[in-house]
């Protein structure tokens, strides 16, 4: 059914996780709108205004657009986006005290770091399938420039710092890097030299360090950088078993941060239980595990490649953000896919499904 229907499946678990987002989403950043801007709708018609509009434009040009003009613009598409993640650390870069992330355009701001998810495992996608060269098993043509090329964009997003989007997008890559062929010798070394990258980062970055130790330890830093967890774990446990209701959140109104952000999954628990965040859980699984079925049905490795990578960002993302504010791995600062409020996200997920939709029906 997953393999044969892949499309419909797609389409349909995507519009019940955007209508569920925005009811979500209504509820959750009602007490922030009306503090901050007297409007309890303010965040959501941001929402529906900037990042529907861009998402339904994004699925619609991903679903329609010939995967041979795909194909050939990946490398030019990854260019323009590698020299936007330059742009966020100029004056056209929005910056505060501890990052650089966004950039501002004629008042149109947006996260360059989110589009590297289509163009990334596009141009990766694109670069394995290339029948020419041995890509997948040769040193010199395949794995030194993997390397290089993922080292690269992993450094410029370290430094903003996103650090969370660097663990989805090379996992993504190195799992669709393993399906086309890849000695398992690249594979365990590409690893390894993660590991000991993340464990350095980790090591000389004063608040990545807190939040690895506090992981260990939820008492170590309650105030400060185990406040959110500790917080998002009590609004999860005071949901149980059916939530105490849609809008009825005390967490969101104080106590818990980021309500609307990467903390709404904690909300979600709190208002609708354990069966209600369980519901989410499949709804994603399902929607991640049609990716991977339906690619098996593609009759091009581009296209294979693809939607393998898609589906692997969609799963990832969602276990690291239900995970890190679960308390199962460290805090992350990850939105949930289609849920969390932030229109480029919103915008390049869908974008995502019309391509992954359009790759399957070319089969």
């Amino acid at each position: 059914m997953l393999r044969k229907n892949a499309d419909t499946i797609i389409i349909g678990i995507a519009i019940l996780l955007i209508v569920l987002g925005f009811a979500l989403l209504a509820s959750a950043s009602s007490p922030w709108g009306k503090r901050q801007f007297h409007d309890p709708y303010y965040f959501l018609e941001r929402q529906l205004l900037f990042g529907l509009t861009a998402g339904v434009v994004g699925f619609l040009a991903g679903m329609f657009v010939s995967p041979k003009i795909i194909k050939k613009t990946a490398l030019v598409a990854l260019i323009l986006n590698i020299c936007l993640l330059v742009l966020v650390f100029t004056p056209l870069g929005v910056h505060d005290k501890t990052s650089s992330r966004w950039l501002e355009i004629k008042g149109l701001s947006f996260q360059p770091s989110e589009l590297l998810k289509i163009t990334f495992i596009i141009y990766i996608a694109s670069w394995l399938a290339a029948s020419k060269r041995d890509r997948k098993t040769d040193v010199w043509e395949g794995f030194l420039p993997f390397l290089i090329i993922s080292g690269l964009i992993g450094f410029l997003l370290v430094i903003q710092p996103a650090t969370s989007i660097v663990l989805i997008i090379m996992a993504a890559t190195l799992i669709v890097y393993f399906v086309s062929g890849a000695k398992l010798s690249f594979i365990a070394a590409i690893v390894m030299l993660a590991v000991v990258a993340f464990g350095l980062l980790i090591a000389l970055t004063p608040y990545r360090l807190a939040r690895f130790i506090t992981f260990f330890n939820k008492d170590a830093d309650p105030l400060g950088a185990s406040f959110q967890v500790n917080q998002a774990m009590i609004a999860i446990g005071s949901g149980q078993l059916f939530g105490v209701g849609y809008g009825n959140s005390t967490s969101k109104i104080i106590g818990l941060p980021e309500p609307i952000g990467d903390s709404i999954f904690a909300i979600a628990a709190e208002e609708l239980g354990f069966v209600g965040v369980a519901f989410f859980i499949l709804l994603f699984l399902v929607l991640t595990l049609a990716g991977f079925f339906g690619s098996l049905e593609t009759k091009t490795k581009f296209g294979k490649f693809a939607m393998i990578g898609f589906s692997s960002i969609i799963g990832i993302q969602a276990f690291v953000n239900m995970g890190a504010i679960s308390g199962l791995i460290p805090l992350t600062g990850t939105p949930l896919p289609f849920i969390s409020y932030g229109g480029t996200s919103l915008a390049v997920f869908m974008t995502m499904l019309g391509l992954m939709v359009n790759f399957y029906r070319h089969a």
